[in-house]
């Protein structure tokens, strides 16, 4: 049995980790720390109307102290993502750290320096992944276009307030390099504002046409092309038809997709997936925000991503 800690008990916790982690066997809610004694009190109710006896902690150090945690959540905000994963780093407890993982490439390659190696939740991978990368062609050119939009709004959380390009950007990112086992190149076309982005990424076997955004209707959508422009894969989530799937009895998107990251990290996934994240693909997501950043104060010009032998050093 996996004993699993959540530090940070916000709506990514009560909507998406808890329910997840109840869902998987073998894994156990041991515990549960966040400073705000309303917000625990509910995700420990949420676990306790599921069958599991979680204790709640004000701190992570309490948490460490008093219980033995296999696995720790990281989903506090973003600030704290660093300093806790060290906490529990120091503990010899790996994390599974929320998106966006870190600021900016200089922390993440902090993180990733960690052991052991802190996992990401780029659950995107455990969502689109297992639809399309069966299909996607091993070698060749290939065009992929990712969109992915949300209502903040809609969502609800308590503190969170991050730009478009690091809430739903970085999943685009990750996922293009995940689709196409290929890594960035360059950054062009890049248009940044604080609810929406749009970027093209030139990767080391193709292209990726990314556009988020965090103030319209849920959707999601991929599709990846051959160099002919025949279409190899395509995948989308989102509006009415995820809405009639939901009413219908099929799973929840969301927590599909944490589960499936959860099952994998915890070592009891009835899957074959392998898509788990890295602390060392965050460094990458990132290296590609930041030349994604400047090509946007450049007007769209293109900039170089770091090489991936400098950001392995």
């Amino acid at each position: 049995m996996t004993r699993l800690g959540i530090v940070g008990c916000g709506r990514i916790t009560e909507r998406g980790h808890i329910p997840a982690a109840l869902a998987t066997p073998g894994v156990s809610v041991a515990a549960c720390a966040d400073p705000n004694p309303e917000r625990l009190a509910g995700c420990l109710e949420l676990c306790r109307q599921g069958g599991e006896e979680t204790k709640g902690f004000a701190s992570l150090a309490a948490m460490l102290v008093a219980e033995t945690i296999d696995l720790l959540v990281v989903a506090a905000p973003l600030e704290h993502h660093l300093p806790l994963a060290e906490e529990a780093a120091a503990a010899g407890i790996r994390t599974l750290v929320e998106k966006p993982p870190v600021p900016d490439l200089a922390t993440a390659q902090q993180l990733a320096a960690l052991d052991p190696e802190p996992l990401l939740a780029f659950n995107r991978r455990f969502l689109q992944g297992p639809e399309l990368r069966a299909a996607v062609p091993a070698a060749g050119w290939l065009e992929l276009d990712l969109e992915l939009g949300f209502q903040r709004g809609a969502w609800g959380a308590h503190e969170v307030r991050d730009e478009a390009l690091l809430d739903a950007g970085i999943h685009l990112i990750d996922l293009a390099c995940h689709l196409s086992d290929a890594a960035p190149i360059a950054v062009r076309r890049a248009d940044i504002a604080p609810e929406q982005a749009s970027l093209e990424l030139e990767l080391s076997r193709g292209r990726a046409r990314i556009a988020c955004a965090t103030d319209r209707r849920h959707r999601e959508a991929v599709s990846v092309r051959d160099r002919a422009g025949k279409l190899v894969a395509r995948s989308a989530w989102g509006g009415l038809r995820t809405r009639l799937g939901g009413a219908i009895g099929r799973p929840d998107p969301l927590k599909l997709s944490l589960q499936r990251q959860l099952e994998e990290a915890a070592g009891v996934s009835p899957l074959e997936l392998h898509h788990l994240a890295r602390a060392r693909d965050g460094v990458v997501a990132m290296a590609v925000v930041e030349a994604a950043r400047r090509s946007a104060e450049l007007d769209g010009a293109e900039v170089t991503v770091e090489s991936l032998a400098e950001l392995k050093t």
